[in-house]
């Protein structure tokens, strides 16, 4: 795998915390169940999905995130129809149905996910656009490929930062991606997705982080007591308002960070280099943390080729 990959230093030994209240097993297991069950319906209705109201699609996804213990905070909204570039951070796999509850899009995923059982052929069937993080290459294909839906009045959904962190701590957005929705002339729709503990700090209980795998992931999540996720969707940037998919990228950014601080990650703070792994333009992707070496951080060789995307000067 390419050590120019985006990754994120936090891992489930370093981030993720002891639930201190679980949920009896016969709980958890109806969760899970529950789960199951509402995925499979939506699953059984893929072939008539484009025929499926976006507010039965949204329903749908909010009543996923529910079967498995979650209480959900909704505020704001995103533009009903029309092309709309969609970015979040990226904490779990809970954030892709949450981002659909605000509205169903067509999401930007690894091509990996295409051999994962159920997961894969969901994917597929949703419409999702993939992208092969080996291979950097493609990159300009993906961005147009995107733009052409963004064209179509298609919704995309992207994680700009390309690798999942704990929710203590987050990495900065890639800025390729933001070239589609300025090539497409689209407005660009934050959305900042934490999950909490009741009234509590951040809860890494969610995150999907690491050497994790998405079955320890999800039992995590439905044995969890008391879990919140917070959906919120301020004013979107407005077409034609950046001259550039680096500004666009830092306003973004800052829209989904908001005012508030993150707590303290431990895996964050002992890793030096971890804003400079976030900081360049390859995208999307997440691989084992690579050597913070200042030979890590010089411009690729490759950069030559993807100078169509660079940011003006």
């Amino acid at each position: 795998m390419s050590v120019w990959l985006p990754s994120t230093p936090c891992t489930p030994g370093a981030c993720i915390e002891r639930t201190r209240s679980v949920a009896a097993v016969p709980l958890a297991v109806l969760r899970l169940v529950g789960v199951v069950v509402v995925l499979l319906a939506g699953i059984s209705l893929m072939p008539v999905g484009r025929w499926i109201p976006a507010g039965a699609v949204r329903w749908w996804c909010r009543t996923t995130v529910r079967a498995a213990g979650i209480r959900l905070r909704m505020s704001g909204t995103a533009v009903p129809t029309g092309g709309l570039l969609l970015v979040a951070n990226h904490i779990s796999w809970l954030d892709i149905p949450l981002l659909a509850a605000v509205r169903p899009a067509r999401m930007l995923a690894k091509s990996e996910i295409r051999g994962w059982p159920v997961a894969g052929g969901l994917t597929a069937g949703s419409g999702a656009l993939f992208i092969d993080r080996d291979r950097l290459r493609a990159l300009p294909d993906t961005v147009a490929r995107i733009a052409d839906a963004l064209r179509a009045g298609s919704a995309v959904a992207v994680f700009p930062e390309g690798s999942t962190w704990c929710g203590r701590a987050q990495g900065h957005f890639r800025r390729a991606v933001f070239q589609a929705a300025l090539d497409a002339d689209v407005p660009v729709q934050p959305v900042r997705l934490r999950y909490r503990v009741g009234g509590g700090g951040a809860s890494t209980a969610p995150a999907f982080i690491g050497d994790d795998s998405l079955l320890t992931s999800v039992w995590r999540v439905v044995s969890a007591r008391g879990l919140v996720a917070e959906v919120e969707v301020p004013e979107p940037v407005p077409a034609g308002s950046h001259a550039d998919r680096r500004t666009l990228a830092v306003t973004a950014q800052a829209c989904v960070w908001g005012e508030d601080t993150v707590d303290a990650c431990p895996a964050a703070e002992a890793c030096p280099a971890a804003d400079a792994w976030s900081a360049g333009d390859a995208f999307p992707a997440a691989n084992p943390v690579p050597s913070p070496t200042p030979a890590r951080l010089r411009t690729p060789a490759w950069s030559g080729r993807l100078a169509r995307l660079r940011a003006p000067t």
